[in-house]
This record gives structure tokens, sequence and C-alpha cells, in this order.
């Protein structure tokens, strides 16, 4: 499952042209959320951003997966100039199946998932049973349990 986000410019474009360049590169998009708009997360002084989460399957491994992810986040113009900052797109891998990965530069699950509600939201739409596999909660379990302690 990936996480689109994007800030700048056409955001509604910037997301289905990242939903097209996935397919291009031979991810088979099976669900796609609604895109919602939402406040920004962390870094607060930008503009609102447009939200989405995809089901996707791939052959790809989730090094694959994260490395042709971050060429459409390059290809697509994106600038990582500060941390949460704004950006034409945001590519996340949330969860790849149940697999569990720690690594220095790729952590799935998402570490944060469970704290942004742009996340889950979609999510739940698209996968509201999907069993986090560090939490052992479904989706629709973490947004409840987010919105109870917001």
């Amino acid at each position: 499952m990936i996480a689109l986000g994007s800030n700048l410019g056409n955001r509604k474009a910037n997301i289905e042209t990242a939903i097209e360049k996935m397919k291009e590169k031979g991810l088979s998009i099976e669900k796609i959320s609604t895109i919602v708009e939402t406040e920004p997360y962390g870094y607060v002084n930008q503009p609102k951003f447009l939200n989405a989460v995809c089901l996707a399957n791939t052959s790809l491994s989730p090094r694959g997966l994260l490395e042709t992810l971050l060429s459409i986040e390059k290809e697509m113009g994106r600038k990582r100039t500060r941390k949460w900052g704004p950006r034409i797109i945001d590519l996340d891998i949330i969860f790849y199946n149940e697999l569990v990965v720690r690594e220095k530069d790729l952590v799935i699950p998402h570490p944060d998932a469970h704290n942004r509600f742009f996340v889950l939201e979609p999510l739940c739409e698209i996968a509201p049973n999907f069993v986090h596999p560090v939490f052992k909660k479904t989706v629709r379990e973490l947004l409840d349990d987010l919105r109870q302690r917001k």
C-alpha cells in the first residue's frame, strides 16, 4: 500500500500522474482511495495537501519498490529541501503485504502511519481490515485509536 501526497502545483494532476507512472513501471494498481485535502503535517507553514492511498501489486522487492517510487518523485521534479516541507509529489510505502523491514533508509510498515489521519482515513476506505503486522490491529482499529488520542 502506497500513500501519495502533493501540495504544490496542480495537486490532483500530480497524484494522477504518479499513479500513471507507477503503472508504466510495472505496478498493478488494484484500488485507489478518494483523494482528500488535508492540513500539513510536521512543518505546518505550507499549502494544504491532497492525499490518497493505493493498493498496488508488484513483483519488485521492497527495496526495488522504494527505488522505483523515488525515481518517480525525481522524474516529477521533487526537491528535498526541508523535512516534511512542500512537495510536488510524495510517495511512501505504508505496508508491503505483512512484511516488517528495518533498514537504515527503508522501514516497513511506515513508522508514523498510525499517527496520520491523511494515511489512515484513505487507507480505511480501501483496506479497513488489513492488520498492521507490528501492532496487530486493523487499519480501522488504528484509525479509531488515533481519533481517541486527538
